[in-house]
């Protein structure tokens, strides 16, 4: 049986994030705002993690937004999704 491989072109999608700031210097993302305008409450912040071997840029945070288990990233002052 042949396997095909498809390479799929994963790009980031530049969006704004409206956040917390502990006094620790902890950040909690709390809504998503697609360059659209729409937006998304982010109900939970699950963890945060560093890159290993560049697997992306900046730091990752997985969140619950609605239902849904998602990764939003943080790369100096910019966030974005993976799309």
């Amino acid at each position: 049986m042949n396997l095909i491989r498809r390479r799929f072109k994963v790009s980031r999608i530049y969006v704004r994030v409206r956040c917390d700031q502990q006094s620790d210097g902890t950040v909690s993302p709390k809504e998503l705002i697609w360059p659209d305008g729409r937006s998304w409450e982010i109900r939970k912040t699950l963890h945060m993690a560093a890159p290993v071997e560049n697997e992306f840029e900046g730091i990752r945070y997985t969140v619950i937004i609605g239902s849904a288990e998602r990764y939003i990233y943080k790369a100096g002052h910019d966030w974005y999704v993976m799309a």
